[in-house]
């Protein structure tokens, strides 16, 4: 009996072992799934407990991992994995250097390029478009008007109803405290002339998406950037300091697989957020458009879900996930509600409604969420991929952090590379990348650089990535 378990331990060890020289060689690459329980008791002709064990030798070694309803896939190999970027250390004054030649620069560029890696977007073939033309028809049918009327100013009522539904996350949603907006930076706006005036001081993270920072410049608001962890996000002992100085007016912060460097703050931070923010009474503006794409097994939650006193604004957008071009968003604007609302009126009226029906026919049917599962693999994948290359190609000593979630990677180089000179010898291979100086209004990520994940992987991404590297090298030399 003794004899017949060593055995099947043995059996269970020596498949493990093939399976983790095959990843070893590369004949199982990062992002290939691995056979079912079922199909694996097939094709070694074991139990399934022998399965389990094997898979589970593999995972505890960062080998594979479990992808929720999709199944096993290789997520490492043996070989070195990147360190991830330091912890950002922004000085504690606001500052407004200017970056707009650069940004101009940036998106100017970007539309010849072979290989667009600037910019955070889901490629077209990743997107249903042929459903959202159908749904485009059908709310052609549907609507007063075929969809030339104005709506509500609030937004389409069907919308928001399927909205709340979806943020299962924040108890006690209702469609009557969501406001439809043109996209996520539209909601945004909209709660930064609200709760901001002149010469107020907004904090935010650092880095921090360069659209943040131009909206708080255009709106006369100084930035004041906070200490930020690539894996956990704002640094809570920063932003205590912050408000107990009662230096700050208002705060932004990207809870949720933050752009660009793709952390994901814990529940316990987000609680602790919310207390501070509650304490000395200053509103939040929680940008939470990264929120859907997660590589884990459950949605994360915001701090919207812990907001009791309503000073967190939840924005949000299907601009990332399903139609950009649609510019559907919305904001829940907690106790603000009746000024952002005043201020969509005299701004826009109302928006689009079409747009607004085909995504709230999408949610209603559950295409939303099945194509939502699709993307994350892929991305999720996508991430992987791009890690290992980054491991392979780039100069050693590259840092490169770890996303949970969303579709961005941030890139630290030596100190000695400048990716804004990186950026200007890369356009001229076909490839476009967003060099870290976009990301901040202080002197600071000049070595740094943000790498959109946002398509399907192939030849030409990997040959993209090399050509990078190869100019990474001769600025380090």
């Amino acid at each position: 009996m003794q004899d017949k378990v060593a055995q099947k331990d043995h059996l269970y060890q020596r498949i493990a072992n093939v399976l983790e020289q095959q990843i070893k060689n590369n004949v199982l690459a990062i992002g290939d799934k691995l056979p079912s329980l079922r199909e694996f008791c097939k094709r070694y002709g074991t139990s399934q407990t022998t399965a389990i064990k094997v898979y589970y030798e593999l995972e505890s070694k960062g080998l594979i991992e479990t992808r929720p309803k999709s199944g096993y896939y290789i997520s490492g190999s043996l070989k070195r994995i990147p360190a991830l970027p330091k912890i950002s250390e922004p000085s504690a004054e606001t500052s407004q250097i200017q970056i707009e030649d650069l940004l101009e620069k940036v998106y100017n560029n970007a539309a010849p390029m072979s290989i667009t890696l600037a910019h955070a977007v889901v490629a077209d073939e990743l997107l249903p478009i042929a459903k959202l033309n159908k749904g485009m028809i059908q709310a052609m049918r549907e609507l007063k008007g075929s969809g030339t009327a104005y709506g509500e100013i609030q937004g389409n009522e069907k919308l928001r109803k399927q909205i709340a539904r979806h943020a299962f996350t924040i108890p006690d949603l209702s469609h009557e405290n969501i406001i439809t907006t043109n996209g996520c930076i539209n909601a945004i706006s909209y709660a930064m002339m609200v709760l901001g005036k002149p010469g107020d001081t907004i904090a935010v993270e650092s880095p921090v998406y360069f659209g943040v920072l131009q909206l708080a410049r255009s709106l006369g608001l100084k930035v004041m950037e906070l200490p930020t962890h690539p894996q956990t996000g704002i640094e809570i002992d920063a932003l205590k300091k912050a408000l107990e100085a009662n230096k700050i007016n208002l705060c932004l912060l990207v809870s949720n697989f933050s752009n660009p460097l793709g952390s994901l703050m814990p529940d316990e931070n987000k609680k602790e957020v919310v207390r501070l923010i509650q304490k000395h009474n200053v509103p939040l503006i929680e940008d939470d458009i990264y929120g859907d794409i997660y590589f884990g097994t459950n949605r994360p939650n915001t701090c919207k879900t812990y907001d009791e006193s309503g000073l967190v604004l939840w924005c949000s957008s299907i601009s990332k996930t399903l139609a950009p071009g649609y510019r559907v968003g919305w904001i829940s604007p907690g106790k603000f509600k009746s000024e952002i609302l005043r201020m969509k009126l005299f701004h826009a009226i109302a928006s689009t409604n079409i747009t607004q029906e085909v995504i709230a026919n999408f949610l209603e049917t559950g295409r939303y969420e099945h194509h939502l599962r699709k993307l994350r693999n892929t991305l999720h994948t996508n991430s992987l991929q791009y890690i290992r290359a980054i491991n392979d190609y780039f100069p050693e000593g590259t840092k490169v952090s770890r996303p949970q979630g969303g579709m961005v990677l941030w890139v630290e180089f030596d100190q000695k590379i400048d990716t804004i000179q990186l950026y200007d010898l890369a356009v001229k291979k076909g490839v476009s990348i967003a060099p870290g100086r976009l990301f901040t209004l202080q002197n600071q990520f000049a070595n740094c650089m943000r790498l959109n994940y946002g398509m399907p992987w192939n030849n030409q991404l990997d040959k993209g990535l090399r050509s990078l590297a190869d100019i990474a090298a001769e600025l380090n030399r």
